[in-house]
Order: C-alpha cells, then structure tokens, then sequence
C-alpha cells in the first residue's frame, strides 16, 4: 500500500464529514492508500459521520482513543499504518480530488533524489460569502501560517526547515516517523508537536521539507478576532512547554532561551510596557472584523492589510509573553489581555 492518511478529530464530525467525503473522490485508486481517524476522545458521533461520508466509496478505519491529544492519537494511528508513505491532515480541511497522488508522486520523486523528504501541500483558507477584511488578513498575511511568503519562492528544491512542517497537510515516509518515535506525547496541545517531531526527523535522518503547491487541502477553518488571539496566548504557554520537554528544538524555533529567568523577566516587562500599542492593535483587527472584504479594492486592500499586519504585532507579541509567563507559573496576576 503506498499512503496511510492519518487524520486526529476532537467533536467536529461535520468538518470531518467534509474531509472523508473529499478522501472518498480522490483520483488515487482506493486500493492504493488507507484513511485512519483517530477519535481523540469518546466518540460524538465522528464514527457516524465518517461512515455517512465514505459513502461505501472507501472503508476508513476508526479507532476511539484515550483522551491524550492530538500528538498520542497520531501516534496510536502511526501505529496502525500499513502505507509506504504517511499523508498526516487535520479534520477541518478539504483535499482536492488529486490531493492523495500528488502526495505519493512528490514522494516517490522529491527534488533531492539523494533522499526522501518530508512534503509540505498547500492549504489556502475557504473564502466564505460574508467575507470580511479580518478573513482576508488571514489568508493573506503570514497571520497564522507563512504559505504567502513560500508561494513567492518557485525553488522546488528549497528546504524550509522544520519550522513549515504543518500537520494539516504533511506527508512523510512511513519508516522515518517510526525512525524518531512518531510525535512527542507530553506535549499534548495541538501548538509545537508537529515542528518538535519535524525537528526530531531532521535532526536525526537529515529529511528536508519540501513544498509541493499542488498538493492542495482547502482549510475551513474561519478564525474570529477573539480566537487568534487566544491561539497566540495559547502558543506562548505551549512554548514554555516546548522548552521543557525539548529544549534544543525550542533554542531551534525561537532562537533564544524561552525558559531563562532572563527571558521571564523580560516578557513582563513587556506586558507592562506594550499594553497601549497591544490595544491599538486589537481595536484594527476587530475593525476588520466588521469589513465587508466587497467593499474595498484590490489594491487598497493589499495595503492597508499589510498596515494592519505590522500595527498589531505588538499585541501578537504581548500576548505570547502572556502565555509564556502563565506556562511557567510566575503570572503575577497577569491575567488580563487589556
């Protein structure tokens, strides 16, 4: 069998529906790949919803795991993989009828044929009809994910590191995930597992990433205002963590000792300083929030998304600092995002 689709889901059965019944029109022939969905959790109705999709079309497997999260469900379906080759993709994303063989043909002919390579597919963002400047500030920017900077690049040859090795549209072979123990269970936030276990495979087997545009997933995830800054509160504790657990690849991703009671002191000094210029930022992005994207041209648009961009990275990084400090327990009672 060439490719094992392993797919991790927590209470989102229609988003998963939507997932098997895009896997169940690929272009690859079934017999060819498996897809694996591991229920993080009790089931709540994702067995239901996976079966429904399928449509008799293929016979994914599910397997209702302890709730431990996404990083041990990927691994208890790692287990289970009879594929050649691992496709790894969240439960909210639509792949595209070539998406599975676009994956297997990067993989039987990477770029640097010295070796194989982990394989980045692209994952733009579903447009949905009331479309707002926020939602295009997502899609756009390097808000959330660094696809905008990589689209600029047509070197197919390039290693992007470990730092762009996303799971929800990551293939890899079957063997080196297994090689470096699939994906590190204490850290059980879906934040930094992925990029820990791609910097475990690089460090270690020496695999580059690759981006393969083609390879596409249409992400349906729509992200308020409220939820990515959440999200990067949530990336700071997760960092605290990260730099427990593995502190090379944390040194690796933020380049600097997150941990050090120098950089605690630093990130409240921080907090303190920047929350004027954090406020600012947060007013432009709820801003956005209530813009219809219609309303504004092309060429306006791209420019006042890129001011926007810069004027909230404060709050981005205060945020961060935020949680970074709550991970390590010294939160002085800061608590508050205003």
């Amino acid at each position: 069998m060439e490719l094992s689709i392993l797919i991790p889901t927590h209470g989102r059965p229609e988003k998963l529906g939507a997932c098997i019944a895009a896997l169940a029109r690929q272009t690859m022939d079934p017999g060819d790949f498996e897809v694996i969905v591991g229920i993080d959790g009790p089931d709540r109705g994702e067995a239901e919803a996976t079966a429904r999709a399928a449509g008799g079309r293929i016979r994914p497997r599910v397997e209702a795991l302890p709730k431990r999260g996404p990083a041990a469900t990927r691994n208890g379906m790692l287990e289970l993989a009879r594929g050649r080759f691992i496709l790894l993709l969240n439960d909210d994303v639509v792949p595209d009828a070539d998406c599975a063989a676009a994956h297997v043909r990067a993989q039987a002919a990477p770029a640097r044929s010295d070796r194989p390579a982990m394989v980045l597919g692209s994952a733009p963002w579903r447009v949905h009809e009331n479309d707002t400047l926020f939602d295009a500030l997502v899609r756009e920017t390097s808000l959330i994910f660094f696809y905008d900077r990589m689209t600029e690049d047509e070197d197919p040859e390039r290693d992007w590191g470990f730092r762009h090795a996303w799971t929800l549209n990551l293939s890899a072979p079957t063997a080196a995930l297994r090689a470096v123990g699939g994906f590190c269970e204490s850290l059980r936030d879906a934040c930094y597992e992925d990029l820990e276990m791609a910097w475990r495979v690089q460090r270690e087997l020496w695999l580059p990433v690759l981006h393969r545009p083609e390879a596409i997933v249409t992400h349906d995830h729509r992200v308020t205002p409220d939820e990515y800054m959440e999200r990067e509160r949530r990336l700071g504790r997760s960092a605290w963590d990260l730099a427990t657990v593995n502190p090379g690849c944390a040194q690796d991703v933020f380049r600097r000792d997150v941990a050090s009671d120098a950089e605690l002191e630093d990130a409240r000094r921080y907090i303190d300083r920047d929350r004027p210029d954090a406020a600012r930022g947060e007013e432009a992005l709820r801003r956005l929030a209530a813009i219809p994207t219609r309303v504004v041209d092309s060429a306006e648009r791209g420019r006042l998304l890129r001011s926007v961009y810069e004027l909230h990275l404060p709050m981005k990084r205060r945020l961060w600092r935020m949680g970074l400090v709550e991970g390590a327990g010294v939160t002085n009672g800061l608590h508050a995002t205003r």
